[in-house]
């Protein structure tokens, strides 16, 4: 049975833009009640503003912080020692830390923290409850605050390794947008072939709609495309035409790589 986090509280630290759509998604699906969530950001952020209305605290005093079991780790990684470090003292002794910063590994935010923690790389569409995210902890308890704050917003991965969170971070957190510039090169192609830039526009996002919805039958991604590209048909043509070049394989290797790089040196 998962905890209930909505019952013991949670403080969110950070509402930038993955804080606040993970804020939008746990309202949005009921993960989280409002009147359970304690807000700390430095600016006004308009997801806050929409929880503060439903009963969210934004920025209380440092002691109702004991009131909360779990606390969302969601500010720049750069940041997250001086963000958190002033609060250690007035957080929950019972309290779990859940951290969504790419780059920033669990054994230094428990050295400072003193408290067990999971880390987890959602994506952006939790915000609509249709995200995904990689959920990592060595510690029992941790995990399963992870799992339930995640499962309601998002498809949960959970990992072996704490140091396959790069790489999940590439291939989920980073990925949806290695995705939306192929559709834009699509569309450009299609421009190229004579489309007008708005009809080509529309014709790749719908592309991109119609394979998401593909992916909800629950079938493998090489059923998926065998069911589209016939044998001597245009889409087998075209995937021949990517194979054989190999820019595709090149283009995704090269993406993951640098994103995993690029985590590592945060």
């Amino acid at each position: 049975m998962t905890s209930d986090v909505s019952r013991d509280g949670v403080v969110l630290l950070g509402c930038g833009r993955l804080g606040s759509a993970m804020l939008e998604g746990w309202l949005a699906t009921g993960a989280v009640e409002a009147s359970d969530l304690i807000i700390l950001s430095p600016s006004e952020k308009p997801a806050a503003e929409a929880a503060r209305a439903k009963g969210a605290r934004i920025n209380p005093p440092l002691d109702a912080l004991r009131q909360a079991k779990t606390v969302v780790l969601a500010v720049k990684p750069a940041m997250w020692r001086s963000a958190l470090g002033p609060l250690i003292e007035h957080l929950n002794p019972e309290a779990v830390l859940v951290s969504v910063m790419a780059g920033v590994k669990a054994a230094d935010i428990a050295a400072l923290a003193r408290r067990p923690v999971a880390r987890v790389m959602p994506t952006t569409a939790v915000a609509q409850g249709q995200g995904v995210a990689a959920v990592w902890s060595d510690d029992a308890r941790a995990l399963e605050a992870a799992q339930a704050l995640f499962a309601p917003v998002a498809d949960v991965a959970p990992l072996e390794d704490e140091a396959l969170m790069d790489a999940a971070t590439a291939v989920a957190g980073s990925a949806p947008a290695f995705i939306y510039a192929f559709v834009q090169g699509l569309a450009d192609a299609g421009v190229a072939q004579g489309l007008s830039p708005e009809a080509a526009a529309r014709l790749a996002r719908g592309a991109l709609r119609s394979a998401g919805a593909g992916l909800e039958t629950g079938e493998g991604l090489d059923a998926l495309i065998a069911r589209i590209a016939s044998p001597g048909g245009t889409t087998r043509a075209g995937l021949d035409a990517m194979a054989d070049g190999g820019d595709l394989t090149r283009a995704a290797e090269a993406a993951v790589s640098a994103a995993v790089a690029r985590a590592k040196s945060l």
